[in-house]
């Protein structure tokens, strides 16, 4: 059996990330280490055109991730993962949350990871905080502005404390919880604590 018809017996011939039924293909996910229908998605012409894609991904669509992301498929949840981080990036507050509801097996997640830290690598730019201090994963920030939170009826106060950032793929903009609530900040409105 080849690998298209083992991931159209998997799927039900639908596309794995959004159920669609048109335009199905086979698509490794990357990093490919050997070829197999576990290391595999089937998607639609649509869903492929966006993984495979630098610009700016269609966020309405994308939506369909709150169910796939569920999936028992390893793939699916390695392509879930990277497609929520890069929705993060575009400042989309949802899929913060959802990226923070997935659980993976370790090796899953080092799998999601290794396919993002290739994509970080080439965007080359690093996260800089309003000082042009260097941030990383896991820093604490604090804010320098008092900062209204849109959708969260508060806002955040100069000199807040933001400890265990991440980093997204927009280097001007950082996640981190304030009030118990996960946000996105622009990097021009902290300050890295010492």
């Amino acid at each position: 059996m080849s690998i298209e018809q083992a991931l159209i017996e998997r799927s039900g011939n639908r596309c794995e990330l959004c159920s669609s039924e048109e335009s199905l293909s086979a698509y490794e996910v990357p990093p490919v280490t050997e070829e197999s229908a576990d290391r595999a998605l089937l998607l639609c012409g649509k869903c492929r055109t966006e993984v495979e894609s630098a610009d700016a991904l269609d966020v309405n669509h994308w939506r369909c991730l709150n169910d796939s992301m569920w999936s028992q498929v390893p793939a699916v949840q390695v392509m879930a993962w990277r497609l929520l981080t890069r929705l993060i990036g575009q400042a989309e507050i949802w899929a913060s949350d959802q990226r923070d509801l997935l659980y993976m097996d370790p090796e899953i997640q080092s799998w999601a990871e290794a396919g993002a830290a290739g994509a970080e690598s080439d965007a080359g730019a690093p996260t800089l905080d309003s000082n042009g201090t260097p941030l990383e994963n896991g820093d604490t920030v604090t804010l320098i502005k008092d900062l209204p939170v849109k959708g969260a009826g508060f806002t955040a106060k100069r000199g807040t404390a933001v400890r265990g950032i991440s980093l997204t793929d927009n280097p001007e903009q950082i996640e981190g919880r304030v009030n118990g609530v996960r946000i996105v900040l622009l990097t021009q409105y902290l300050k890295k604590a010492n």
